[in-house]
């Protein structure tokens, strides 16, 4: 009898190790990187932001882009007016406009990030450092709030809306653009 319960509990543990291998493979693999590795969602996610910060400090406006979404699925707020920029190519103006600001490369550095996705969206929040000079000669270096929405489009990662803040000053009403981590 003891022979018989082992060999039926033997039987059924390697059962139970290939339904559960099978459940593992029914998964889908995350996507392979640019580097061949296999990558999560939460890496994908970081990985558009570090090909987005590397377009931002090249300055390169084709590059920015290609990391949104296309046409009226884009929606920006922006710490400059209007108070809202719908659709990617009024988004696109605000960017030249911004960058045409500087001379020279543009540094941009994230800390605290968070990514949480699930599915075929997502959200990150970070905060966000930008410095690099003016075109006329005033050095800029801000910190800000940034948080975005990005959503999968044909297994490819795009963010489709920015929300980029400082706070402001409640009893003076001006916004606060020397605060530091």
């Amino acid at each position: 009898m003891r022979r018989t319960n082992a060999v039926l509990a033997a039987v059924l543990l390697i059962a139970g190790s290939g339904w559960a291998q099978e459940k593992k493979s029914e998964k889908p693999a995350p996507r392979a990187s640019r580097f061949g590795a296999k990558m999560t969602t939460e890496a994908a996610i970081k990985d558009l932001y570090e090909r987005w910060a590397t377009a931002f400090r090249a300055r390169d406006i084709e590059a920015i882009m290609a990391m949104y979404a296309r046409g009226d699925d884009v929606v920006a707020y922006d710490i400059v007016a209007p108070l809202e920029y719908k659709g990617a190519a009024a988004y696109r103006k605000d960017y030249e406009e911004f960058l045409g600001m500087f001379t020279g490369p543009i540094e941009v550095e994230f800390r605290e990030m968070r990514v949480v996705a699930s599915g075929d969206v997502g959200f990150v929040h970070a905060l966000e450092r930008i410095s690099g000079t003016m075109k006329n000669g005033q050095k800029m270096d801000l910190w800000l709030r940034a948080t975005s929405g990005v959503r999968k489009y044909d297994g490819k990662w795009l963010i489709v809306h920015d929300h980029i803040s400082v706070p402001a000053d409640m009893e003076t009403g001006k916004a606060m653009m020397d605060l530091k981590p």
